[in-house]
């Protein structure tokens, strides 16, 4: 596609954009009395404008009808996570049984490892990439430790090539295979946090299926953001946060994914507890546990009602859309995002080093840029101008324009704030 740098184009894209009219249904902040151009939907997405009801509704039946709110409420609380499994089904490439919600994400990555890494003495590695995201680090150092393993042995980190920002595939099949047998888990982010790679989940899984280990996928950034085939790809597990590219709030749930193989395995080693025994016999106060057979039956609490309220309210709005029209706008915008970004460093004669990968079946809705000569000054002076981005040290922006509320007028005014930056720094 041929895009142009003007005004007027960026309009004629909005004007043909189906998606334009969901950017309404969000709120925005304001930076100088003027709406803000927002690229941290990688962080944390805006608070979309019906969440406020969902959790209205809830706060609500909580007064008129107390403790009867979790049988009688408009929406009964007992099985109010259920309702969000259908709809994230579609969102992960899922069956509805292997999805469930609860806790936040790296609490879940450790219910989850409880049952997926099961260390023997001849099988106890764990590949992950380098500088993953500092909580997958110490989930899995602390992981190991608790097996009464060292890191430094049992850790084995994918490596990128000198002088290379992006990990290649050929170099992670290479490694599961010299680890061979060894390993028992891979456990990697589907979507790099900091180059905004995309991870090719279904052919590092297969591989490693071939030696035996179980595979498991932290979806931080990849969930609501990139196609997602769960199921086909024969994952075993996964896990993300849902208050980035779906919306759900600061802090809010997160969803999970067991693969419906394990859903009636009685033996398998899990954290137990009273909302992943059998629903019908809940109430009972049986002694044994016996497990729901679906991916509730690694529930161990009662969910935070007001958690899952607002992530509700966010993925009706993603099965209104379906991901396919989320994918197409996002490859487009993200383009578009990169071409002006070029447009302006040969305008002004600019150094920005893009990190992320140039295909479009590499990356979501995201571009991570190097500033060189520029540094955390020009960052400064965008968020001063109302243009919301995040900062990575050493020396990377990360910008994410979100199909949901990033206009390509949004991506326009980008441009033309950042070409005036050049006379400053």
């Amino acid at each position: 596609m041929t895009f142009e740098n003007t005004l007027a184009y960026a309009k004629s894209l909005d004007e043909k954009d189906p998606l334009a009219k969901y950017r309404d249904e969000f709120n925005f902040p304001e930076v100088n009395g003027k709406q803000v151009i927002y690229f941290t939907g990688n962080s944390l997405g805006l608070q979309p404008k019906r969440a406020v009801e969902y959790v209205n509704e809830v706060m609500n039946d909580w007064g008129a009808l107390a403790v009867e709110g979790h049988f009688y409420a408009e929406k009964p609380w007992w099985d109010y996570h259920e309702r969000l499994s259908e709809p994230l089904s579609r969102i992960a490439g899922a069956k509805s049984s292997e999805i469930t919600v609860m806790n936040t994400l790296t609490v879940n990555l450790h219910i989850l490892m409880t049952t997926f890494y099961r260390p023997t003495a001849s099988k106890y590695k764990i590949i992950c990439e380098e500088k993953a995201f500092p909580s997958d680090q110490y989930l899995i150092q602390s992981q190991v430790r608790l097996h009464g393993l060292e890191p430094k042995e049992a850790i084995i980190e994918l490596k990128k090539r000198p002088g290379e920002h992006n990990f290649r595939l050929e170099d992670i099949l290479e490694k599961i295979d010299e680890v061979g047998e060894e390993v028992a888990l891979v456990l990697i982010g589907g979507l790099n946090y900091y180059t905004g790679q995309v991870f090719d989940i279904k052919t590092i899984t297969a591989h490693a299926h071939q030696y035996g280990a179980k595979v498991g996928w932290d979806l931080a950034h990849a969930a609501g953001n990139i196609e997602l085939k769960l199921h086909e790809w024969n994952v075993d597990f996964a896990a993300w946060c849902s208050y980035k590219y779906m919306n759900a709030g600061p802090g809010s749930a997160s969803g999970c994914f067991i693969h419906e193989r394990y859903h009636t395995d009685k033996d398998l080693i899990r954290l137990a507890g009273w909302w992943g025994h059998n629903k019908e016999r809940r109430f009972l106060m049986e002694k044994k546990f016996d497990a729901v057979e679906s991916a509730h039956g690694w529930q161990i609490s009662n969910p935070s009602i007001l958690s899952l309220a607002p992530y509700l309210a966010s993925i009706e709005m993603f099965d209104e859309v379906g991901m396919e029209a989320l994918i197409t706008k996002q490859r487009e915008i993200t383009a578009y995002l990169e071409f002006v970004m070029e447009d302006v460093a040969k305008a002004v004669n600019a150094n920005y080093e893009l990190i992320t990968p140039k295909k479009e079946i590499e990356r979501g809705s995201q571009l991570s840029v190097f500033l060189h000569g520029k540094g955390k000054d020009l960052f400064s002076y965008l968020m001063n101008e109302g243009v919301i981005v995040d900062w990575r040290e050493p020396n990377v922006v990360r910008l994410a324009p979100v199909p949901f509320y990033t206009s390509y007028e949004d991506i326009y005014r980008f441009g033309e704030i950042l070409k005036k930056a050049d006379s400053l720094f």
